[in-house]
């Protein structure tokens, strides 16, 4: 049987909106410009999502690895479709770990990993996703 996932969209005003999910938790977006903006847009959570879902598992995998974890971040960007819709063609993640003892090559292998077998929100992109990965020293 399928493993289904359920939130509820609803309006709040012509350009906000809050989606609930089945357990009850709540995310804010709206469409305002910039200067108006006080929420996610659903493009930004989009981003959001993809980052969020690699991240659990980068980081996850790392501490497996038993790697001291001092920092981490990931910096996603979309470029988008000129027409409509305005959906992403491209997708940048640049994954950065702030360890004293994680090496490039390995941290590079497990953000492979996190990207293309276990996100399930990349898994369901049509878009290109190119990545980065950066291991820093603290300090």
């Amino acid at each position: 049987m399928a493993n289904k996932k359920n939130v509820t969209v609803r309006m709040k005003a012509d350009y906000e909106y809050e989606a609930v999910n089945a357990q009850g938790n709540a995310v804010q977006m709206d469409m305002y410009d910039a200067d108006q903006k006080q929420a996610q847009s659903p493009m930004d959570l989009l981003l959001s999502a993809l980052g969020g879902c690699a991240s659990v598992d980068a980081v996850q995998m790392m501490k497996k690895k038993r790697k001291t974890v001092t920092d981490y971040y990931v910096e996603v960007e979309g470029i988008r479709n000129e027409g409509v819709p305005e959906f992403f063609t491209d997708i940048t993640m640049k994954f950065v770990l702030v360890s004293p003892d994680a090496k490039e090559e390995e941290f590079e292998k497990v953000v492979a990993l996190a990207v293309d077998k276990y996100c399930s929100v990349a898994s369901s992109l049509k878009s290109q996703i190119s990545y980065t990965s950066e291991v820093k020293q603290p300090g």
